[in-house]
């Protein structure tokens, strides 16, 4: 009886913030403020209701749970080229300045914070040195950024994980056991999470590629895309390695091979299916970040002063703010010599206002208030409100990045004029003109090769690719007019190959580095739909 209790209280707390999820998303959407930010402030009012129920948030579950399909999920839809480019930044960012924050944080906690030591404070820096990849990529995404600011707060979110939870590993060690970590060993632990985390997820990668070859099934292929991401953090963890680096792994590599192993109605089910399903847990993530005030307030309670907690977690927000800034400005100007000087690159130099737009969007989230959650609640000095301080400084640092910093942002990128420009990407136009001539190409060809049997269903096809080609993709492919069943099959038929000759055109353009895998997967999902729409004609 108690479990059929304790089972139906579980199920009316998951529909509860499901409902609370769609209803504030909904609402985000009209008042056009990102949704994690409503989302994580309606779950900041919500958890003063009377009677609400109580929802902790447990470490195990978001990494566990919650942090492996979302990363996957973002790895998948980041593009490589573009991860290349800008990889000196992404490393300056995603390594040297976690080390920066947590060295910056154990000093400022060391001076300006009478209740934490250096070695707190450098466990507290540990905790929210990290950027958060669901709330980058989210906000960032929907208040349109530039898409290289995108690419590299991307890209940096994505990889910065490993070092903060090496640096959270130390700080545990330093202030628990009272190891005293040497660089040495220290290069060597991040070297093994690295390099064993990215081998374990591209091996993974590897073996569910070839097994895709003998599945071309919807459901079948949503079930394994689901357990793969489980399947390399887990593996990856089991081998003291990175988990989340096996995973990112793991996902750009099949994001790159899904063009070849994916059939068209495969693709758009599950791209469909994830869409779905990482919209449903980045909103319970972000619901369950503001539930979890009461929690962060009853551990510090009666502990210090109220103007003392808003004091701190003030100057301890601008802090971090500022740390930020002053790595950013010379980790952009270094890896932009050292792009052209050694590599080769001939990338213009982001700008002031875009490296101060990078610098203003060091959003935290779940990975920091998990972190702070799973320290131990009794640390080397025997007293849990060193742990309870550096939960509540982290949650204050997740308020201000995601709510204060993810406001403004809309309005800083306009007031700097970095706000995208309506219209078709020059990239994508030139890309589009590039596979209609090869369409084009590929039919005409046909058309003196099958003779004049054929020639009438040729030159229709013909007149159509050269009308959307002078529309640069703005034209329609028109309904297949009614005919007998041979000439509807041949049609068909003919109509696919075309398809097939743009598609491999394509696909050879994110090849040689000519586009990005966001403009192929733009383009790739507009021939999906048509390929789809063909095979589903009925034949008279």
């Amino acid at each position: 009886m108690e479990a059929g209790s304790s089972l139906h209280a579980v199920e009316t707390v998951i529909l509860l913030l499901l409902v609370l999820v769609a209803g504030f998303a909904a609402m985000a959407r009209r008042i056009k403020v990102p949704y994690p930010i409503v989302l994580v402030l309606a779950g900041l009012i919500i958890s003063f209701l009377p009677r609400m129920p109580r929802v902790p948030l447990d470490p195990n579950v978001v990494f566990v749970v919650f942090l492996p399909p979302l990363l996957y999920a973002s790895a998948w839809w980041m593009s490589w080229r573009e991860f290349r480019r800008n990889a000196i930044l992404i490393s300056l960012m995603a390594f040297g300045l976690v080390g920066f924050t947590v060295w910056g944080v154990a000093e400022f906690s060391e001076h300006f914070i009478t209740a934490l030591d250096w070695k707190a404070g450098f466990l507290l820096g540990a905790v929210v040195a990290t950027t958060d990849a669901i709330a980058a990529t989210s906000i960032a995404k929907s208040i349109g950024l530039p898409r290289r600011i995108v690419d590299i707060l991307e890209g940096e979110s994505l990889l910065n994980d490993a070092t903060g939870l090496l640096a959270l590993e130390i700080g545990l060690g330093i202030i628990q056991g009272g190891e005293t970590p040497t660089l040495g060993g220290g290069l060597a632990r991040l070297l093994y999470l690295v390099i064993g985390g990215i081998g374990i997820g591209l091996l993974i990668g590897v073996i569910v590629g070839w097994l895709e070859k003998f599945i071309d099934y919807g459901p079948v292929e949503l079930v394994v895309s689901l357990v793969v991401p489980y399947a390399a953090y887990i593996a990856g963890e089991h081998a003291k390695a990175s988990g989340v680096l096996a995973v990112v792994a793991c996902g750009i590599y099949l994001s790159r091979k899904s063009t070849q192993f994916f059939s068209p109605e495969v693709r758009l089910q599950v791209h469909g299916a994830w869409d779905a399903l990482t919209f449903m847990l980045n909103g319970l993530v972000f619901v369950l970040i503001g539930l979890q005030l009461p929690y962060v307030l009853n551990g510090i309670h009666g502990k210090f002063g109220r103007g003392t907690l808003i004091f701190y977690g003030a100057v301890f927000s601008v802090v971090l703010i500022v740390l930020r800034m002053v790595w950013v400005f010379p980790a952009i100007k270094i890896a932009s010599y050292v792009e052209r000087r050694w590599m080769g690159h001939q990338e213009e130099e982001l700008r002031p206002r875009e490296v101060f737009v990078v610098g203003w969007t060091g959003m935290r989230g779940v990975i920091a208030l998990a972190a702070a959650f799973s320290v131990p609640e009794m640390l080397g000095n025997g007293r849990a409100e060193t742990r309870n301080l550096i939960v509540f400084l982290a949650f204050c640092v997740i308020l201000v990045t995601l709510v204060l910093q993810g406001l403004t942002l809309p309005a800083l990128i306009r007031a700097l004029g970095l706000a995208g420009v309506p219209g078709m990407d020059p990239e994508e136009k030139e890309a589009r003109r590039i596979v209609l001539r090869a369409a084009l190409h590929h039919l005409e060809e046909e058309r003196k090769r099958q003779g004049q049997d054929a020639e009438h269903l040729y030159d229709d096809l013909i007149h159509r690719y050269r009308h959307k080609l002078a529309a640069v993709g703005g034209g329609e492919e028109g309904d297949l007019e009614a005919a007998d069943t041979e000439t509807m099959t041949r049609l068909r038929s003919i109509l696919e190959d075309a398809l097939q000759a743009e598609r491999r055109t394509l696909i050879s353009l994110r090849d040689r580095g000519r586009i990005s895998d966001d403009t192929l997967r733009t383009m790739e999902r507009e021939l999906d739909l048509a390929e789809t729409r063909y095979q589903g004609t009925p034949i008279a």
